[in-house]
């Protein structure tokens, strides 16, 4: 199972995350839970599972490419890498990164599994 963590500012266009998120292949969708009903993680969720986590889950993950921005916006180093980690362990995975963090315009992806 590939789960897509994705990172958003508040307000991204969905053809931004969409663009970002070109031909990754994914199972799952997971991302800060403060982004919950975001247009454009529902536009790349599309049916499939969405899980959220909070600030303090994402930030107890130990991840390769910690954002002093996103800690600063956020109060987490990372919410992409983050996320995916979290969702692909919940998941029954190994939980280790297959694609570390991609940055779009206003939006940040990563895959685990």
């Amino acid at each position: 199972m590939i789960v897509l963590g994705v990172g958003v500012e508040p307000g991204t266009p969905a053809e931004y995350l969409v663009e970002a998120v070109g031909g990754l292949a994914y199972d799952v969708v997971a991302t800060i839970d403060r982004r919950l009903g975001e247009p454009a993680i529902e536009a790349v969720a599309g049916g499939r599972k969405l899980l959220t986590y909070t600030t303090a889950e994402l930030d107890a993950v130990d991840v390769p490419n910690p954002s002093a921005v996103v800690r600063r916006l956020t109060g987490t180093g990372s919410v992409a890498e983050a996320a995916a980690i979290l969702a692909a362990r919940e998941l029954g995975g190994a939980g280790e990164l297959v694609v570390e963090k991609q940055r779009g315009r206003m939006v940040t992806v990563a895959l685990a599994r």
